[in-house]
This record gives C-alpha cells, sequence and structure tokens, in this order.
C-alpha cells in the first residue's frame, strides 16, 4: 500500500525581515519531533520566505506614478499598490472587473504581480514575491540536508488563481533537490498504449497538497510531505512556466 504524509509543522514564529528562516525551520521540526527522512520534501509558504528576504515595501513610502493613478481609478485599487504591482511586473496579461493580473520578471502570470496585503509584517505595508525562488529554495534545502545529513526537497510555494476554474491553488514557485516536472512519456499505461503528452507537475501537486494545511488564519508556514518518491535532480520552479512559443493563449 502507498500512503503519502502531509504533516503541518506548527510553532514557527512570526518572520521579519532579516531573520533566519532556515535556522527556524530547523527548530520547529525538532519542536514537531517529526524529524528529517531521506526523501522528505519541505513546503514552505512564499510569504514567509519573503518576509525573511526583506522582499517587504511600506505603502507610505511609495509614490504612485500618473499610470498607476489611471489604472487605480479603473481597478478600485489603492493607487500606491498598484505602483507596487507595476514595478514587478513585465506584461500587464489582462485588466477588468477591478482585477489586475500581471506577468512577473520571472514569468509568473498571477494576480496583483503577486503583491499581498494580507498577514504583512506590520499595518501598511506589502509583501513581494521572492526575487529568485528557486535560490530561495536551494538555500533552504541546503541548510535542511546539512542539519540533517538526509537528501530533503524543498519547494517554495504561494497561492495563484486558475483561468478556466473557479478558486485557488498553491503552486511551486521554488523548486530545489526534487524534479518540478515528472515526464512520463515514452512509459505505457495499464493497457500497454504509449503515453505520449503525459508530462505531471509533481511540485504543483506537493505545492497544492501542502496548501490544504496552510491556510490564511492557520500560522502553519511550511509543511512536511513524506512517502513521495522522487530522485535528486536540479529542478527548478521555471521549469514549470509554459514558453512562449507552445503557449496557445499568449
Amino acid at each position: 500500500m502507498r500512503t503519502l504524509a502531509v504533516i503541518g509543522l506548527t510553532g514557527l514564529p512570526r518572520i521579519q525581515p532579516g531573520d533566519d528562516l532556515a535556522a527556524l525551520l530547523v527548530e520547529t521540526i525538532e519542536a514537531n519531533k517529526v524529524g528529517l527522512k531521506s526523501g522528505d520534501v519541505v513546503v514552505v509558504c512564499q510569504k514567509v520566505v519573503s518576509k525573511a528576504e526583506g522582499r517587504v515595501v511600506e505603502l507610505a513610502t511609495v509614490t504612485p506614478s500618473s499610470f498607476a493613478v489611471h489604472i487605480a481609478r479603473d481597478t478600485a485599487k489603492d493607487a500606491r499598490l498598484v505602483e507596487v504591482v507595476l514595478r514587478q511586473t513585465t506584461r500587464i496579461v489582462r485588466m477588468a472587473g477591478g482585477h489586475l493580473i500581471c506577468e512577473t520578471g520571472p514569468g509568473w502570470v498571477c494576480a496583483n504581480a503577486g503583491i499581498d496585503e494580507s498577514n504583512g509584517v506590520a499595518p501598511g505595508t506589502v509583501t513581494l514575491l521572492p526575487e529568485d525562488a528557486d535560490a530561495s529554495a536551494e538555500q533552504l534545502r541546503a541548510a535542511l540536508a546539512k542539519a540533517s545529513g538526509t537528501a530533503v526537497g524543498v519547494i517554495v510555494s504561494d497561492t495563484f488563481g486558475r483561468p478556466w476554474r473557479d478558486g485557488q491553488v498553491d503552486v511551486a514557485l521554488g523548486v530545489a533537490g526534487v524534479g518540478a516536472l515528472l515526464d512520463c512519456r515514452g512509459r505505457s499505461d495499464m493497457t500497454g498504449r504509449d503515453l505520449q503528452h503525459t508530462i505531471l507537475a509533481v511540485a504543483d501537486q506537493l505545492a497544492a497538497a501542502a496548501g490544504l494545511l496552510m491556510e490564511k488564519d492557520s500560522g502553519t508556514a511550511a509543511v512536511l510531505v513524506r512517502g513521495f518518491e522522487w530522485r535528486a535532480t536540479a529542478g527548478s520552479g521555471r521549469d514549470l512556466i509554459r514558453p512562449a512559443a507552445t503557449d496557445l493563449f499568449r
């Protein structure tokens, strides 16, 4: 029988800019008495990664441009927030009905360029996405592997909406140690038919499983996933971004 355990790591303190997130994660795992085993994957909420890395902005320090003021009127948003969004945006994908869907520097397409107003470090602050989520994941992976002496994977996750489907799902932004994609092409299904197109977004699937325990009001910012079989590889969150050449909707 194959089983998958998804374990919420409780007790991680409220993260502030400059905190040593890796050390705090090690302490939290020890306090939860679950240890780290070879093959474990630790999924960490993007927000605590961003906070630790100082990716926060006080809206009081932001002077909105005329373009930001124009968009703010059309979307009923704070012009200062829109200005921060624009600074993180390489392309406005869609702007309608109060929604501002943007493409960010790394290539993620998401609402408000991933800028988040909830659970900030202080009132009037917003949190940005990590500048390099893969590098963030690798730093945490190296620290956890050193502390445990085992091969572990790390995923930095965030909650994204999805085209054509209601609701939000946690997805992988940064990936380290574990592959982001599982290419099943060349294998056979149960009837012996060759698989020609099946590539599984396993990092997103692991992030989504962890997201079930990461409710906004739960205070659970890290989750350990145990029992998923993977091979150590140099995975990357950017592997999950569909290239423009094969994007039929761009």
